[in-house]
């Protein structure tokens, strides 16, 4: 099979790549990026060595580079990690992610219609479902909650999910969603809280907290998320929605002490709250168990001590983050416009 990935040097997407390198050998694998502030070429390097894999640096707005990429590679399948993710950043700037998480699904959509595409995945986020009380532990979303966004990130989202459905029912693009809780692991970013605990503490800085640092997510270790989507491209029914979640809900402070101890040094301090901050996360994914047999494998202890010795070892990709560089190498390698 021959699998179109965008969006491959994010976090979740490189971990994809690798964990099909590693896993299905005999697969093809076709990255596209269009290597923003959040997409690292450095990432990729290991998967650049492999003879079955193969990038482009490319916009998934841009209906050209779509389809020059459709025409020459003809690929079996689509899995859809391309988006802007942080919340901050679409309060900031919401229609940078509209044209990304909108336009551009919908634009891969059309080429996966046009070049009878077997299976399009749009990889989501479980932040389309708005949040939950803190004080209903007995509550979680299933594939049924309703939408209900509270950011411009999670409404981009959602109305991509929306229109991938309505691709199905109106086109018969073999469309499969999957809506995750927060990911940690390997090469995440580090805007994003755990590796941003890390990597000030490793840096003598305070790790911010927003308000009393009471909200609550879903943990799931990267590699858990990416055998989840593995399991759903092989093995997923066109049209169905799928909940990915780990049953590991911690507080953010919980994290932060937990990052904290396995460090054994570092300090909070407790900043502004974020506007609309949703209370709590809690995924349901009784129906990837139950219907695929997949199951989260990784303690959230484990999986933040695996992190941890990651971000220890790593040390120089996430200074080349910090300090910029890592734009340089993406300019060499890849052209102008990183």
């Amino acid at each position: 099979m021959k699998i179109l990935v965008t969006g491959g040097a994010g976090f979740i997407g490189s971990n994809f790549i690798y964990h099909m390198l590693r896993e299905h050998p005999e697969d093809t694998i076709v990255c596209a990026d269009k290597l923003t502030y959040a997409g690292n070429a450095e990432t990729l390097g290991n998967a650049a060595k492999h003879p079955s894999f193969t990038f482009y640096r490319a916009d998934i707005s841009v209906s050209r580079a779509v389809e020059e990429i459709f025409s020459r590679e003809k690929p079996d399948a689509v899995v859809n990690f391309a988006a802007e993710s942080h919340v901050d950043r679409s309060i900031a700037h919401p229609s940078v992610f509209l044209k990304t998480n909108v336009l551009g699904v919908q634009t891969l959509l059309d080429a996966c219609r046009r070049h009878g595409v077997a299976r399009f995945h749009q990889v989501s986020t479980d932040e389309v479902y708005g949040d939950l009380p803190i004080g209903r532990r007995d509550l979680f979303f299933t594939e049924d909650t309703p939408l209900k966004a509270s950011s411009p990130y999670s409404a981009s989202k959602a109305s991509a999910d929306l229109l991938a459905g309505a691709y199905f029912r109106t086109y018969g693009v073999p469309v499969t969603i999957s809506r995750c809780s927060n990911n940690y692991g390997p090469y995440h970013f580090p805007e994003k809280l755990i590796p941003l605990a890390i990597t000030n503490i490793l840096r003598g800085k305070p790790v911010p907290v927003y308000g009393t640092g009471e909200n609550v997510r879903d943990w799931l270790y990267v590699e858990d998320h990416c055998a989840a989507i593995d399991a759903i491209l092989r093995r997923g029914v066109p049209g169905r929605v799928y909940n990915v979640g780990g049953h590991n809900e911690r507080s953010n402070l919980q994290v932060v002490r937990a990052v904290i101890s396995l460090l054994g040094k570092g300090e909070i301090e407790f900043v502004c709250d974020r506007a609309g901050h949703d209370l709590r996360y809690a995924i349901d994914p009784s129906r990837m168990e139950r219907e695929l047999g997949w199951k989260g494998s990784v303690p959230f202890e484990e999986g933040l001590s695996r992190t941890v010795e990651w971000f220890l070892a790593n040390r120089q990709w996430w200074e080349h983050i910090l300090d910029g560089s890592y734009r340089k190498y993406n300019r060499e390698f890849y052209g102008a416009n990183s």
